[in-house]
């Protein structure tokens, strides 16, 4: 539900400069290794000793698309400075081999040029730049006088029209590349873990700064980590899928307004063992990928950032940020990564399901056995069946669970309260109980 306008509790109106100071400062040495995905959502990788340099240059475009501003506009300005120079190399020719560059009086009429008005190198490079860019200042021309000025017209021109279809091209590409439309798609600054319906959840905020929504949204939790097989392999960069929680089942989200994006610590997570202990010396790294398609360009945009121990949270979770006012709802982005502490054990998931006696049962993983002691009749003790719990979630260690069995013996029903010890067990039939 949404808080409506009004007063908060006080817990909710922490200023984000509280919030930094009440945060605990968990620095680790600089000695650390450096983060994969920045928060920017750049990758930070190095690529080094790269032999074949040449599959570069069999995609053109796409390598002049990912060069920097200063490289493509260095490569814009030289393609179109080479070509005007090298056709007015061959105008100055034509004019040489035809006769035009000699002094000629100019009351005199001598014969047709094969090109008017060019006297030099530097006509010739004037006249080259008006055919190409079509300019046509109408005081150079091309004449029937020579069919191979003609042919050469015809070439540069359409060679000019590839050089500005490419160039114009890859301007384009660089502007409207997806990762532009990622600048206004924030994150929070940390993630944080904290109990949501009984269990250990990791979440974090993300929020959309425009209005043109991102249309099939869909985000993606990998866990990036070191870790060593049975065989001793070291695998130095293991990526893990993260399960994103969603009532839908499925990683699609509808990002109309900020979103807490959550996933639930359980025997299947990456993050099973980990608590509060662990979290500030364990070597991880979890990575988000937000994709979704521009809804005003129709372009497919990713979006990415990540989280580090040190930027993970244990027992904080976010405050509200949207209230309903006037009849329309209404964000504060003041508070979007301010969190607050609740209450909550330092043990890892993991420890929490064997405090309430949840173990590893081989092919039965994730679900509680059946086998513990049940309280029947007058005092006595006897072990329940060895049947698999059902997929229900395991309740808590302080619940208690009472049974109700009937029996039937010589016609009578009589009821008998079973009490759990040790675990919640499934009802079963009790048959030739007596007194």
């Amino acid at each position: 539900m949404l808080a409506r306008k009004g007063p908060l509790p006080d817990g909710f109106l922490l200023t984000r400069l509280a919030e930094d100071a009440a945060q605990p400062s968990r620095v680790r040495p600089k000695s650390q290794r450096a983060r994969f995905i920045t928060k920017s959502g750049s990758c930070n990788v190095a690529h080094k000793n790269i032999r074949e340099q040449g599959r570069f240059l069999q995609d053109v475009f796409t390598t002049m698309v990912d060069l920097k501003w200063q490289h493509s506009l260095l490569i814009f300005t030289s393609a179109f400075l080479c070509s005007w120079m090298l056709f007015a190399m061959v105008w100055w020719l034509l004019a040489f081999a035809h006769g035009d560059l000699e002094p000629r009086d100019p009351h005199e009429h001598g014969p047709v040029p094969c090109v008017t008005s060019i006297h030099s190198f530097t006509s010739a490079f004037l006249f080259s730049i008006e055919v190409q860019v079509t300019i046509g200042f109408g005081g150079r021309m091309v004449t029937e006088e020579c069919p191979l000025a003609i042919i050469v017209l015809i070439i540069q021109n359409i060679l000019g029209l590839i050089i500005n279809a490419i160039m114009l091209g890859c301007v384009f590409m660089k502007t409207a590349q997806a990762n532009r439309r990622a600048e206004t798609l924030i994150f929070s600054r940390n993630a944080v873990i904290a109990p949501r319906n009984g269990r250990p959840t990791f979440m974090f905020r993300v929020g959309d700064l425009r209005k043109s929504m991102i249309i099939s949204a869909t985000i993606q939790l990998q866990v990036i980590r070191r870790t060593v097989t049975a065989e001793g392999e070291v695998i130095p960069v293991c990526q893990l899928d993260i399960q994103v929680e969603n009532p839908l089942r499925s990683n699609g989200i509808f990002l109309v307004s900020p979103l807490i994006i959550s996933h639930t610590i359980d025997r299947g997570s990456p993050l099973y063992e980990l608590s509060a202990q662990s979290l500030a010396t364990d070597d991880l790294e979890i990575i988000v990928i937000l994709e979704g398609v521009v809804e005003t360009t129709g372009i497919s945009m990713q979006a990415r950032t990540s989280y580090t121990p040190e930027e993970i949270l244990w027992g904080r979770r976010f405050v509200s940020i949207m209230t309903e006012e006037d009849g329309r709802y209404s964000v504060d982005y003041s508070k979007f990564g301010n969190t607050v502490p609740v209450r909550m054990p330092s043990l890892s998931a993991k420890e929490l399901d064997q405090t309430r006696g949840i173990q590893d049962s081989g092919p039965h993983e994730g679900k509680p056995q059946g086998w513990g002691l049940v309280r029947a009749g007058r005092g006595g003790y006897r072990r329940a069946g060895g049947r698999a719990c059902d997929d229900a979630a395991a309740k808590p260690w302080y619940v208690t669970t009472k049974k109700v069995v009937e029996k039937e013996r010589k016609g009578q029903k009589k009821t008998v309260k079973l009490e759990e010890i040790g675990r919640e067990i499934e009802e079963e039939t009790v048959e030739d109980m007596s007194d």
